[in-house]
């Protein structure tokens, strides 16, 4: 069959020119002997965009020798902020704000961020088993509209909003969950859609007006998992984050022993041989493990950070006092990060770099000892500590201090975005001091990527400038551009949001020419792609 098909579409050919030939000579068409017609069968396959206009690209490549772009390396560093919505902290400002007033106070927070050149933002969606967004497992928080389980009123998804708005801005954007608190002592009565009253065999009352989860029950681990989960399934979130309430600080009961003598009798008289501390941690170590696997077969590139208490136990390194969170909260972080469970780890340095019994420095020094699995290490800064100047220039030291000690993954998170909006001197010292340039985030290289091919690019040029334009098969994997101008052999670059697609640029800049115009996308771990070229004649 094959052979027939091949005979036919050659003997047509030869007969076409034949045909064609002989009318050119005689100057008048003739008749054209046409093959028989024959099916054919073709290939349906998709293909992507990006391959079939492959060639084109490789076409225009092929003028320039890729090798001699060498393109400058833009900063890398986790520059963030907290957003507490728990108790109204920071959003929403109070608790009976319309839904403007809301989404405006969120603009207005995320455009400050931006402002100042941070790139992530850490917010809050569950502070005491209440949701600022649609969960069909919690009730809406009293802190979002004054009674729990009310909706906002004209109707929105808060944290639909604040993604969206986020990622408009090029920000980050981490959901910010406290694992086991129940009710906040601010949450005013407990309501009968509160989860003290849905689940209260899982959860125990303190003496300060808390009411918290039993960290080491089946249930409670069972629900926080399908709270997790839904969050991360149905919004478009960059990371999960917990802070360093695990098992509650001892004053919020108090100053007495957490009260679970019911599942710690239950668990004697099953057989357990663990003491009662080594109990609490395995039922905290356990749950960790289970949330970070969990995420990562949910999406794995959504980031999981914890933030713990500071000092893992008093001793460790040598000379450090204080509280311990090994002993008080049951909570080992020193295993999790060993163990990898976590992609960062914020400890909360909240400590000055000078007394050496608490200091920020060497705390951060020990953490990164114990970092083996080379997760990232950003540690929490108490920005919000003193307005004094000398406290402005303590934090900005400490930031260089997170530089000097692990340059390959350079980070902070600012505790929290109060110390700075209400600090006209705090910010000012930080973003045009150690932020005074854009950064990106660094790169997880051990989550899986999202390979961007060269985006589309094409230009115009005018008689003084050229308009250039780019495009990619992949957007809404794109969280920003870079985008490259060369000048007179000098490279400039730019950090783009994702909805800009164009930009015009001058011929001529302090007397040199421009020569070439490079963009590349960047992927939601903020992987950089490959090269997209426009060549200037």
């Amino acid at each position: 069959m094959k052979k027939q098909v091949v005979y036919f579409i050659v003997l047509g050919l030869v007969v076409a020119v034949i045909s064609a030939c002989s009318s050119k000579k005689r100057g008048k068409s003739q008749p054209v002997l046409v093959a028989p017609t024959t099916v054919v069968q073709i290939d349906t396959t998709p293909v992507e965009l990006s391959k079939v206009e492959a060639p084109i690209v490789k076409k225009e490549k092929e003028k320039i020798d890729m090798e001699q772009i060498n393109l400058p390396e833009i900063p890398r560093e986790f520059r963030a902020a907290w957003v507490a919505s728990v108790a109204n902290i920071n959003w929403p400002s109070k608790n009976n704000l319309s839904t403007e007033e809301q989404k405006q106070e969120a603009i207005s927070l995320l455009d400050f961020l931006k402002a100042n050149r941070f790139n992530a933002v850490i917010f809050q969606v569950r502070p005491a088993a209440d949701a600022l967004y649609k969960s069909a497992y919690e009730p809406w928080s009293v802190f979002l509209t004054g009674q729990q389980g009310q909706a906002p009123f004209p109707y929105y998804d808060p944290l639909e909003f604040w993604v969206e708005q986020a990622h408009k801005r090029g920000l980050e954007l981490h959901v910010w969950l406290n694992p086991y608190r129940a009710h906040h002592g601010t949450s005013g009565q407990v309501t009968e859609s509160s989860m003290v009253k849905r689940m209260p065999e899982s959860v125990v009352k303190l003496k300060q007006g808390y009411y918290w989860f039993d960290p080491s029950m089946k249930s409670t681990q069972d629900h926080a998992s399908r709270v997790v989960l839904d969050i991360v399934k149905r919004y478009n979130i960059d990371g999960v984050h917990f802070d360093d309430y695990f098992y509650p600080y001892a004053e919020y009961n108090g100053g007495q022993d957490f009260p679970d003598t019911q599942s710690w009798n239950a668990y004697v008289k099953s057989g357990g041989r663990l003491s009662r501390a080594d109990w609490r941690r395995n039922s905290v170590n356990t749950f960790v493990e289970r949330i970070y696997k969990e995420i990562k077969a949910e999406k794995n590139h959504v980031k999981f950070g914890i933030s713990p208490f500071g000092i893992w136990k008093p001793g460790y390194p040598s000379g450090i006092q204080g509280s311990s969170q090994y002993d008080q909260l049951y909570a080992d972080a020193k295993l999790w990060l060993n163990k990898g469970w976590i992609d960062y780890f914020a400890p909360q340095l909240y400590w000055p770099i000078e007394p050496a019994k608490q200091s920020f420095t060497t705390l951060l020094r020990w953490w990164q000892s114990e970092n083996t699995m080379g997760r990232h290490l950003w540690p929490g800064i108490n920005t919000v500590g003193k307005r004094a100047p000398e406290y402005s220039s303590e934090i900005v030291r400490q930031i260089a201090v997170t530089r000097q000690e692990i340059p390959n993954s350079i980070g902070a998170i600012h505790w929290s975005i109060a110390g700075l909006t209400k600090n006209p001197g705090m910010t000012n010292a930080v973003s045009e001091g150690p932020y005074r340039k854009e950064a990106l985030v660094p790169r997880t290289p051990w989550l899986t990527s999202f390979y961007l091919s060269a985006p589309f690019v094409h230009g115009e040029s005018h008689k003084t400038s050229v308009f250039v334009k780019w495009s990619h098969p992949r957007s809404a994997q794109v969280s920003k551009w870079l985008v490259y101008v060369n000048y007179g052999g000098v490279w400039q670059y730019d950090i783009v949001m994702p909805d800009v697609l164009s930009k015009e640029f001058a011929k001529e800049q302090n007397g040199k020419k421009l020569k070439m115009i490079v963009v590349k996308a960047v992927d939601p771990l903020e992987n950089e792609g490959e090269m997209g070229i426009y060549q200037v004649k």
